[in-house]
């Protein structure tokens, strides 16, 4: 029965490899075929609704068309599709399930080679297949940290253009054509959804959407005020980014602040698991009562769920939002 079961884990890992070699070779050559090809395969627009042309947007989840189907009718999917977004990952949401669930696959081969215990079965799986979404989520917070420290030259630009008497828009482009990665980019679609007929005040929530930053929520609400009530949007502009970099200064200190606090809190996360690790290492059997019994089953349950709760109050502790 092992042996089945091993044999099918092989021949799932076989499949999800081929599908994933067959992901990025398609992903390569859709790249080739140009930046605006690129950038039209994520939208798919229908007509109809408010004054005759309202304008969706349907995202691809999958090159796969049945895999495409699945994933549009996952609850919650949209919430690990937004995920793939706002980190602007190069592949589709597709291609992470199936690695997920191949590392998944992977994770639980080898609970059954090295330890064919309960806990290897399932810690082992569910630690493999979180890795794509630790990924995601790393690249997320890079961006936009990136995209943050752009944002004050973004405003910057815009108010000069809108001084020079160009139209917001034309100083959305200029911000777009000046600056790199990621604002460079995220200022371009917003300027596609634009000129593809959405007004400003929809494609600027879209933009909100793709980017989880605080500091562009202050932008697009004081642009959308701005077209309703009136008012000087180029000294506005200045303003805020004046604002954003006073922001940046004082969390700078914060953070200085905070670091002992941090380096305290990870020490005291790592020690059981350093003890841990030399115990097993100097004498391999002392543990082995608290994995082949009951209570001492439970007792690695009640320390992992402190070890939780003591690691989310320290992380609330140090972790001060300006």
């Amino acid at each position: 029965m092992e042996l089945y079961v091993i044999g099918a884990g092989i021949f799932i890992v076989t499949v999800i490899i081929v599908e994933l070699i067959s992901f990025a070779v398609r992903n390569t050559h859709a790249a080739k075929r140009g930046k605006i090809r690129k950038r039209l395969r994520k939208y798919i627009y229908v007509e109809g609704g408010q004054n005759g042309t309202e304008i969706t947007k349907k995202r691809i989840l999958s090159d796969v068309p049945f895999l495409n189907q699945i994933l549009l009718h996952t609850p919650g999917i949209s919430q690990l599709d937004r995920l793939v977004i706002q980190a602007n990952a190069k592949q589709p949401l597709g291609f992470y399930f199936l690695l997920a669930l191949l590392l998944t696959v992977t994770g639980f081969l080898l609970g059954q080679f090295l330890n064919r215990s309960v806990i290897m079965n399932v810690v082992l799986p569910l630690l493999f297949g979180s890795l794509p979404l630790i990924y995601l989520a790393n690249l997320k917070s890079k961006r936009i940290a990136k995209f943050k420290k752009q944002l004050p030259d973004g405003l910057d630009l815009i108010a000069r253009a809108l001084k020079a008497g160009h139209a917001f828009t034309g100083g959305l482009k200029l911000a777009a054509d000046e600056i790199e990665e990621p604002l460079g980019t995220e200022f371009s679609e917003t300027l596609d959804e634009i000129n593809f007929g959405i007004n400003v005040s929809d494609a600027l929530k879209n933009l909100a959407a793709r980017i989880d930053c605080e500091e562009l929520r202050f932008f697009v609400v004081g642009v959308i005020l701005q077209r309703e009530t009136g008012g000087n949007l180029a000294e506005l502009m200045e303003m805020l980014a004046g604002l954003i970099r006073e922001r940046f200064k004082f969390d700078g200190k914060v953070r200085t602040l905070a670091a002992e606090g941090k380096l305290s809190a990870i020490i005291l996360i790592a020690l059981p698991f350093v003890i841990a690790g030399w115990i097993l290492f100097s004498n391999p059997g002392y543990l082995n009562p608290l994995l082949t019994h009951t209570v001492g089953r439970l007792m690695l349950v009640f320390a992992a769920v402190m070890m939780i709760i003591g690691i989310i109050v320290m992380k609330k502790m140090v972790n001060i939002k300006v």
